[in-house]
């Protein structure tokens, strides 16, 4: 990657960050299509993502965010989409003609993903692990999929938790907290948190859940080589599973449109991801 005084800074913000692979697909779309521009990772606290942000966009970039951003990457869009007005959660930010645009692509991403993964079959009602930007991206996506899906979501908060069903329900989503409830059956198993991002953090889900759950796929939006725990655990009580990977190429190949105002070369995208995530 050669960085010249022209070149475009486009990132991936968020703590942590070094775990994503947004830089090593974005620049291996760059590099296809000959654009002067450099995707990198960096890390910001809380404190210091608004500076951060504001930087990059005051120069011509543009941003994806992760992680724990995306409530505040809402906050600095001054010309949001309607799925940023609806969640409350923003990924992508770049300079727009009425300021700072901002739109959640990974609302349809978890869309076509989920429906991939159920491969024609309905989903009734879903398990969702977490209650941050990433739960209610799937809260959405899955609405918008399947109308009249019921949430339950899971929390290890019980006052965030009952905080994202208010939130879920005044957008129009049937969701409720989970609770003692956890156990019923779901069609689909959701896991939005972080948790399996670490080397040793636990699945967020075990094997015992899953078998009482019993459903016909599951959703880890974490990605990892080879497939992550909770992946492995699925796919061992033969349950059809995928990590986050699909979702990680949908959504930054609609970033990328909105970054460059071309179609991104999505197979190339994912090309890319695929062999770094390869054991």
């Amino acid at each position: 990657m050669r960085i010249r005084a022209t070149t475009r800074l486009l990132a991936v913000v968020g703590d942590p960050v070094g775990h994503s692979l947004s830089p090593t697909m974005h620049n291996a779309a760059i590099a296809a299509l000959g654009l002067d521009a450099a995707f990198l990772a960096l890390r910001a606290s809380r404190e210091t993502f608004p500076v951060l942000a504001k930087s990059i966009l005051a120069a011509g970039g543009a941003l994806n965010v992760t992680v724990p951003h995306k409530g505040a990457a809402a906050a600095l869009a001054e010309s949001p989409s309607d799925l940023v007005r609806r969640s409350g959660a923003c990924n992508a930010l770049w300079p727009g003609v009425a300021g700072i645009a901002g739109d959640n692509t990974d609302v349809p991403a978890v869309a076509r993903e989920a429906a991939a993964l159920m491969d024609g079959r309905r989903v009734h009602r879903t398990l969702l692990l977490g209650t941050g930007g990433a739960a209610r991206a799937v809260a959405l996506g899955l609405a918008e999929a399947w109308p009249g899906v019921e949430l339950a979501v899971v929390s290890r908060d019980a006052g965030r938790g009952a905080e994202f069903a208010k939130w879920a329900r005044e957008a129009g989503v049937r969701c409720r907290v989970s609770g003692d409830r956890k156990d019923e059956p779901a069609d689909l198993v959701v896991n939005a948190t972080p948790l399996g991002l670490g080397p040793d953090d636990p699945p967020p889900a075990d094997a015992a859940l899953l078998a009482r759950v019993a459903p016909a796929a599951v959703l880890d939006l974490v990605y990892a080589k080879g497939g992550t725990k909770l992946v492995a655990l699925a796919r061992g009580a033969g349950i059809r599973a995928a990590d986050g990977r699909g979702v990680l190429v949908a959504q930054g190949a609609a970033s990328f449109g909105l970054f460059f105002g071309v179609p991104a070369p999505e197979e190339i995208m994912r090309a890319a991801v695929e062999d770094a995530l390869r054991p």
